[in-house]
């Protein structure tokens, strides 16, 4: 993947890369932590400085739902989306949506030409929708 868009092959990439890819939608201190238990020590900067190069080559994909830090994913590409718990943050992969879809066609594209929509759907996961109705 890393030779496949020009980057070298180094124990922090492939550490990082294996991380996000167990833990989809982690975030930076949770990837700083699971690359550690991997590699020993490695600092702080250079996490993200992998994070940013692997984001930048479209191998990695950088989310940031509203109130959340950022988290990351190897699922990239496909246009999906994401449901967020407003309770305990939870997220989890939506597929894109089929048939009739209004919301994902801009009443206006400004000229633009438009290649993604990223949608976010906001609700209670169902261990935080059970404990509300507890």
């Amino acid at each position: 993947m890393l030779r496949g868009v020009a980057l070298r092959v180094t124990r922090p990439r492939v550490a990082v890369l294996s991380a996000v890819h167990d833990h989809p939608h982690a975030d930076t201190d949770s990837i700083i932590g699971l690359v550690r238990e991997d590699l020993g020590e490695v600092s702080h900067q250079a996490v993200y400085d992998v994070l940013r190069a692997l984001t930048a080559a479209g191998l990695l994909r950088r989310i940031q739902p509203k109130g959340s830090v950022a988290r990351y994913e190897t699922r990239v590409g496909d246009n999906h989306h994401h449901v967020v718990c407003r309770s305990c943050g939870a997220i989890a992969d939506v597929d894109c949506a089929t048939g009739a879809t209004p919301c994902l066609t801009a009443s206006d594209d400004h000229g633009f030409a438009i290649d993604e929509a990223e949608v976010i759907y906001w609700g209670r996961c169902p261990a935080c929708s059970t404990a509300v109705s507890s």
